[in-house]
């Protein structure tokens, strides 16, 4: 075999393997996000995963791969849409000749989870009171948004590529779209019920289980080292051999210092070493690398992932402050933070890794220039009015036609029985054959606070959930 098929073929494995591992990162938001919200909706947080990656896989199949990696102009991809057999398995030919190295089914299958990704990032913002049906149909409208941005950024031919933005892995692309669309839906959604007082106080609402966040945290840094080093897109990166590993390294390290630097940050300004706010820097630090990554020295790094614990803290405090209901944390985590990182690939790009990537130039610290800095920003603006605007208006739309909040009773009862009929932890609501509160379990002195039995006929009508206090 000739070693030029020898490399597309052991590009096609890494590339496939990286993009298992970013699928995977949805378990890792199933476990975070349920863990952060209330057992009520466990199932319903949880489930929605599965849906929105389900119709985002089918979508950009069909037309959001073109429009990002298709041949076109500038601005979009205008071919590619509906592709088949022979289109996805050909190399560096029409109508994605952007994929030089692989067959552009594996480019396929990489930029897809990316994409899964970003959309799973919106419902962050959006849990606990939000119609079923909202996922999937702005979930195709999101998908399309993201791949319009994605081809600007990516793409060889798109115009903020042109101008060298760097934006290693998604930062912008990826995180900071996802925020954006949360911040919309949470404004249009209004906070939930009880979130905060007639004084405009926040009322704590916690998470029901905080090992299932810590268990999501660690699944999506593990998924992190397909996201940042599988954005390689090879084995070979300009003249480095095994470039990927080097992007891994610089992963790891800003997530280290992301989660010393979120648990000191929440010591300091919350007196307590809060788990929560630990995970949350771990989790901003990862998105701020991402950007960055390929083009930064590992000190950077960790400065990077440093600042991103502290924004993590202080960005969550922000947005609640203002009045924002955001369960998740999406929007200080992945905008603020992605935002953060993108600027800082500005500040810290070390000019031979830039030229290496044969993207844009080295970073204000290095050169004493700020061009690439206000290359970064250019393309945060651009990015935020489009994605924004585009996210806002087709929310508003629905909800105005239609209504995306579920009723308030909805709500009280929880979306897993109220939108699925069933709860998450049914044994907790419901008498199960040998479940809690049975006379299976009678010699664990349990039983129900709502006074089940194991006789109980029926369920009983759900009671209004008073306000945290």
């Amino acid at each position: 075999m000739p070693s030029k098929d020898l490399l597309i073929a052991a590009n096609t494995i890494w590339v496939v393997i990286a993009a298992i591992l970013v699928m995977f990162m949805q378990a890792g938001f199933a476990f975070l996000e349920a863990g952060l919200t209330r057992m009520k909706n466990a199932a319903h947080i949880a489930g929605k995963n599965v849906l929105i990656f389900a119709v985002c896989s089918i979508v950009y199949w069909a037309v959001g791969f073109g429009i990002a990696f298709g041949d076109g102009n500038s601005f979009v991809g205008t071919s590619g849409f509906f592709p088949s057999s022979n289109e996805l398995l050909a190399i560096g030919q029409a109508p994605y000749s952007f994929f030089t190295g692989i067959p552009a089914a594996s480019g396929y299958l990489f930029e897809v989870v990316f994409a899964g990704v970003s959309l799973a990032i919106v419902w962050g913002a959006m849990a606990e009171r939000a119609k079923l049906w909202v996922y999937p149909a702005f979930g195709v409208i999101f998908t399309l948004i993201y791949s319009v941005t994605s081809h600007w950024i990516w793409h060889a031919g798109g115009w903020l590529f042109g101008k060298g933005m760097q934006d290693f892995a998604g930062s912008t692309v990826v995180h900071y779209q996802g925020a954006l669309a949360a911040l919309a839906g949470a404004l249009l959604l209004g906070p939930r019920i009880g979130k905060f007082g007639r004084d405009g106080r926040a009322n704590p609402i916690p998470g029901h289980n905080m090992p299932y966040a810590v268990l999501g945290t660690i699944i999506l840094w593990f998924g992190w080292f397909g996201f940042n080093p599988g954005s390689t897109l090879g084995v070979v990166t300009g003249d480095r051999i095994g470039y990927f590993g080097y992007v891994a390294l610089t992963t790891n390290i800003a997530a280290a210092a992301g989660a010393i630097g979120g648990i000191a940050s929440a010591w300091l300004i919350l007196r307590k070493p809060d788990v929560s706010m630990m995970l949350n820097g771990v989790l901003a630090a990862l998105v701020a690398i991402t950007a960055a990554s390929g083009f930064v020295a590992p000190w950077a790094a960790i400065v990077i992932g440093g600042v991103s614990g502290w924004i993590a803290v202080a960005g969550v405090l922000f947005v609640e402050r203002i009045g924002i209901d955001d369960p998740i944390g999406a929007v200080a985590v992945h905008g603020m933070s992605g935002v953060w990182g993108t600027l800082a690939t500005g500040l810290f790009a070390v000019p031979a890794l830039a030229s290496n990537l044969a993207t844009g130039t080295g970073g204000l610290v290095y050169t004493g220039s700020f061009h690439q800095l206000g290359v970064q920003a250019l393309g945060l603006v651009a990015v935020g009015g489009f994605t924004f605007s585009a996210s806002f208006g087709s929310l508003w739309v629905m909800k105005r036609v239609w209504g995306i909040r579920v009723e308030p009773e909805t709500e009280t009862a929880g979306l897993d029985v109220s939108e699925h009929g069933m709860w998450g932890y049914p044994e907790f609501y419901i008498p199960v054959p040998g479940g809690y509160g049975t006379e299976t379990h009678g010699h664990l002195g349990l039983s129900h606070g709502n006074g089940h039995t194991s006789t109980a006929p029926a369920v009983p009508a759900a009671q209004p959930e008073p306000a945290p206090g």
